[in-house]
């Protein structure tokens, strides 16, 4: 992380390490000053670390790695967020806080409440955010002067999602991005952690003009096979998405969809919608059984769909079969037909990312309704079933290779959202038709991957 900065024009270097630990992004970083890397006449640090068990530690790895320099320390006992949220909103009492030059990132990664102190305190900075790890960004970067350079480790959920759009604006009105690495493994990466999402490592120049964007990818922390390809910006945030997504491309070349005119449809242009399944069971657990009832209809989770098959009823699990059909549950029930289905969540282990299911309306013959739970994608027209060859053509799109591929640029963990459905782009209605055709001649959903690719990949040219 520490070799991503280059050097300042300036003499004095103002190093910011918040959430510093046991000091080792400080030392990394000061080991580079020592070594001529970064030649700076004097460097002070400000580190801030909240856990006070921690600070003999650092104080010791910020001594020696400043021994051999004209560098003086400060170790921070203070909250970071309440410390600079303060000093940023001009609160008369702050503790003053200098403008940085530098700051070098590993932050905590926890929600924050809407309702809690360090939620308020970032509103009053004018900073709205969902995580620490968000907020310890946005505020080292508030932080920085003009060409001053952050570079931080954090989840790559801030890439995409409505959660993030706040965050995701103030970093690109504030910043330039000049670097992203990306690990390939989230398992030996993080190897004690449970982590769920990839990892990104950001470089980003306060005030700094936009230019291309390196992106690098290696398969750990070792950067032994580490790999670096330049694109323009452009493809990085795309110049007409009001979401602002942050792609991440892993080959300097374009994939099958960027370079196909027939793959450039919204689903409004297919006059279609696409929304998480509107039964949230917990909230409307007095209406759910276990089993078909002459006054309930099928319900549907994500456990109903395996390998491109509806498995239902299904016995054996912990998830009701059906819901009762009445007047205070018909506005959360869909007309029987066919769907389109995505979950939610996908495994680790999974090989794509996107699982899309067709829901047939023969499989639940003589219901009327069907209820979609909360875990569930639905993609309908105006709640109601798609034709045939649409519903299949989609699922035969979100299931191929290059639909992944396109999906994995923006979306760095295994939910899927029904907003980042919506800002894919997709084939046009005639093209997914005939996809849809072909796949119903060939036994419907349960259709090999490299058929799948074969088929999309014959219809595109």
């Amino acid at each position: 992380m520490a070799g991503l900065f280059t050097p300042g024009s300036g003499e004095l270097c103002r190093l910011l390490d918040a959430g510093a630990g046991e000091g080792a992004l400080s030392a990394a970083f000061l080991e580079r000053c020592a070594s001529g890397h970064l030649p700076f006449k004097r460097v002070e640090v400000d580190a801030f670390e909240v856990d006070r068990s921690l600070h003999p530690c650092l104080t010791r790895r910020l001594a020696d790695a400043c021994a051999d320099l004209d560098a003086k320390f400060t170790v921070r006992g203070r909250d970071f967020i309440l410390a600079a949220t303060e000093w940023l909103s001009g609160n008369l009492f702050a503790e003053p806080l200098p403008g940085y030059t530098y700051a070098i990132l590993n932050p905590p990664y926890k929600k924050i409440r809407s309702d809690s102190e360090h939620r308020l305190a970032l509103r009053r900075a004018g900073i709205e955010t969902v995580n620490l790890y968000s907020a310890f960004v946005a505020l080292s970067l508030a932080l920085l002067e003009d060409r001053g350079q952050l570079v931080a480790i954090i989840p790559r959920s801030f890439c995409n999602g409505p959660y993030y759009r706040p965050f995701r604006k103030f970093l690109l009105e504030r910043a330039a991005l000049r670097r992203i690495h990306l690990f390939d493994s989230r398992a030996t990466v993080f190897k004690e952690d449970s982590v769920l999402q990839e990892n990104v490592i950001l470089h980003l120049e306060r005030a700094g003009r936009q230019g291309p964007v390196a992106v690098s990818t290696s398969t750990d922390d070792g950067f032994a096979d580490m790999t670096v390809s330049e694109h323009p910006f452009e493809r990085i945030v795309m110049p007409d998405d009001q979401e602002q997504f942050i792609n991440v491309p892993t080959s300097s070349g374009l994939n099958r969809i960027e370079l196909c005119d027939g793959i450039r449809s919204s689903v409004d242009d297919l006059k279609i919608s696409v929304s998480t399944g509107p039964v949230v069971d917990f909230r409307l657990k007095e209406y759910l059984c276990e089993a078909l009832s002459p006054d309930s209809v099928p319900l549907l989770y994500p456990c109903h769909f395996n390998g491109g098959v509806i498995e239902w009823p299904k016995s054996g699990i912990k998830k009701p079969n059906a819901i009762q059909y009445g007047d205070d549950t018909r506005k959360w029930l869909y007309p029987n037909g066919y769907y389109c289905v995505v979950r939610r969540f996908s495994s680790k282990e999974e090989k794509r990312r996107i699982v899309a299911n067709v829901v047939e309306p023969g499989t639940f013959a003589g219901a009327p309704m069907l209820g979609f739970e909360n875990h569930l994608n639905v993609f309908h027209d105006a709640k109601k079933g798609l034709s045939r060859e649409l519903a299949f053509g989609l699922a035969l799109f979100l299931n191929s290779t290059a639909a992944d591929e396109y999906f994995r640029r923006f979306n760095g963990h295994t939910q899927v959202n029904a907003t980042d459905l919506r800002l894919m782009k997709y084939p046009s209605l005639e093209i997914l038709v005939l996809l849809g055709e072909l796949a119903v001649k060939k036994s419907g959903a349960c259709i090999a991957q490299q058929e799948i690719d074969s088929l999309l990949e014959s219809v595109l040219s």
